[in-house]
């Protein structure tokens, strides 16, 4: 019955918990019923333990005879653990013109795959400079290109969208 998500500064321990009585459970995780407040933090201070509040929002609030050292190491274990097994996507960007070669789109695919298949997702970016903006016809056939030279080592993840002055796409890996 510990409390997993909570951070250590919202937890009641010992003269902190100020209601008249609690649900107890002792430090093995037998429940004890319902006691008094005074006389639980007796029992804690007996066996040289805190008393911790668990679930305050119960009526009434369920407390805990526990080491609270003990117990804010496990929690900052628990949070560590979480940290660590959480993936960390990156997003490379890759910005084209409108009016690129034939050879430095070939380049940039390249590279493009390159990414891919290391596993990071690319964000494609088609800028419009000037009045460019006004061919927006020739920024989808280039777009059309990139999705073609892309979909053996990558899947488009999202579909073109207009943001600005550019064309935005993002592709994940297969």
């Amino acid at each position: 019955m510990s409390p997993i998500g909570k951070d250590t500064k919202d937890v009641n321990i010992n003269e902190k918990i100020r209601v008249r009585e609690v649900r107890l459970i002792d430090d093995s995780g037998k429940q004890l019923g319902i006691v008094a407040t005074v006389e639980a933090l007796r029992m804690a201070r007996e066996q040289d333990l805190d008393l911790v509040e668990v679930s305050p929002k119960t009526n009434p609030p369920v407390c805990k005879i526990m080491d609270y050292g003990k117990f804010k190491y496990q929690l900052a274990k628990k949070a560590h653990e979480a940290k660590k097994k959480q993936a960390v996507i990156q997003i490379k960007e890759m910005k084209l013109g409108l009016k690129i070669e034939e050879h430095d789109l070939t380049f940039k695919m390249k590279h493009m795959k390159e990414f891919l298949g290391d596993g990071y997702k690319v964000k494609v970016i088609i800028m419009f400079k000037g009045r460019e903006v006004l061919h927006i016809d020739m920024g989808e056939k280039l777009a059309q290109k990139v999705i073609e030279s892309a979909k053996d080592a990558g899947a488009l993840e999202q579909k073109l969208r207009f943001d600005g002055r550019n064309i935005v796409m993002i592709f994940a890996p297969l």
